[in-house]
């Protein structure tokens, strides 16, 4: 994942317009959209070698590690209690409806059997099994949909072109060779598609590194559809959606937000959004890092996510040895209480026609509205409901009624007790 060390000038170079230009999405793929958007919670999963160190996943470029040196602990790394039924098990009791999962990270080391390089989990590693394998066949048996993200970037390929981190690249062999290692990529990227089932989407990251650079995503975004014209291709840019790509991702912000100063000139498109977070403040597992969010608040970003017409990608960064950390799992166990009660005002809909507002957001599907109050404690909240009449308006939690008053400019809702807790739901019935 993109580091807070990237500098902001960077950020402000100008993107040139090397899409899939021609690009018209397939029947498949717009059913793909629409249940991506359906599905509303994804789980994100950042895991590599560097587990080992246990201090994030960007520890090579921040410790400055010899790239030979580095490149070792791929003979130590044997994550004997990885157990992908466990994982699809746990993420799916928490209400998550698909997986993404680091296939390449910055580091360039591969979880998965390939061809292209002897870098990856089957010949550098003595565990010597394919873990997208696994946890491709643990999803499909789930009901799980699975997707890969994949780095752009790569501090152990000699041939790829040094961009903004170059003064702290890991290894001073660089010889740079852009055809060989689009190659390299494009090889990779067939194996995903072909040897791994249906594939929810490819998720790209790190193309910051080399903005005003031509990666030649028109070729590489048509043969990704060409393999699988389902597969929606997310890219982590950090700018406005380009040509060829079918949603819109938002890194530790919701959409439109802009708080760590990575959203310039990103505006919400009309494409799914997806905005993904960490769980505490590290993508790869870090032993040092237990600021975790809370409950609470994990469950309200959801909420604000979907009223904002998105999704929450929830990131966990497994250890070592292949288990999810015990934070995790409890975040994970409590969300998935929520998930299963109130999960209907959540799946399958989509952001609601009142904007989000101070007090909460509102989700929408069909005739029903729901309010989600996470803020406030006021039993009256008037909504700017125009054109719509309320047939009925209920507490979701008990169905208790609640009481409608039309006034001017708004519908007055009058709820029998003040909003508490982690969300107050209203359902409303439009006529």
């Amino acid at each position: 994942m993109k580091h807070k060390i990237l500098l902001a000038i960077a950020l402000m170079c100008s993107m040139a317009t090397f899409a899939q230009k021609d690009y018209k999405p397939t029947e498949g793929n717009l059913k793909a959209r629409q249940e991506f958007q359906d599905a509303k919670f994804g789980i994100f999963i950042h895991w590599g070698i560097y587990s080992m160190l246990a201090d994030g996943e960007w520890i090579q470029l921040n410790r400055n590690i010899n790239r030979g040196e580095y490149e070792q602990l791929a003979k130590g790394f044997y994550p004997a209690n990885f157990n992908a039924k466990e994982w699809v098990d746990a993420f799916k009791d928490a209400g998550a409806k698909y997986v993404t999962i680091t296939s390449r990270h910055h580091d360039g080391f591969s979880m998965f059997d390939t061809k292209q390089t002897d870098y990856d989990i089957i010949d550098a590693s003595p565990f010597k099994r394919d873990i997208l394998k696994e946890l491709s066949q643990a999803c499909q048996e789930g009901g799980l949909k699975l997707g890969f993200y994949y780095s752009h970037m790569d501090w152990y390929r000699p041939d790829y072109r040094m961009g903004n981190t170059a003064k702290k690249y890991p290894h001073d062999e660089s010889t740079t060779d852009w055809p060989a290692y689009f190659k390299f990529m494009n090889n990779q990227l067939t194996e995903l598609l072909t040897n791994y089932g249906p594939i929810h989407t490819i998720w790209f990251d790190g193309m910051w590194d080399n903005h005003d650079f031509d990666w030649q995503l028109d070729e590489q975004y048509a043969h990704i559809h060409k393999l699988q014209p389902s597969c929606l291709i997310g890219n982590n840019h950090h700018r406005a959606v380009i040509p060829g790509e079918d949603i819109q991702i938002f890194e530790q912000d919701l959409p439109g937000g802009n708080s760590h100063g990575w959203g310039v000139g990103q505006d919400i498109d009309v494409l799914p959004l997806e905005s993904c977070i960490t769980m505490n403040n590290s993508w790869g597992y870090n032993i040092h890092d237990r600021n975790y969010k809370s409950v609470d608040d994990l469950i309200r970003y959801l909420v604000r996510a979907a009223g904002m017409n998105g999704n929450l990608l929830l990131n966990i960064g497994p250890r070592a040895d292949g288990t999810l950390p015990t934070d995790a799992l409890y975040r994970l166990k409590e969300m998935g209480k929520w998930t299963k009660k109130y999960g209907e005002t959540i799946y399958g809909t989509r952001g609601g026609m009142i904007t989000p507002r101070e007090w909460g957001v509102t989700t929408q599907k069909g005739n029903k509205l729901y309010i989600h109050i996470l803020k406030g404690n006021d039993k009256a909240l008037a909504l700017p409901i125009e054109g719509k009449k309320v047939k009925s308006a209920v507490m979701f939690d008990g169905k208790a009624p609640v009481t409608v008053t039309r006034t001017k400019d708004n519908v007055m809702l009058t709820l029998p007790v003040e909003p508490s807790g982690v969300d107050t739901i209203v359902e409303i019935t439009l006529k």
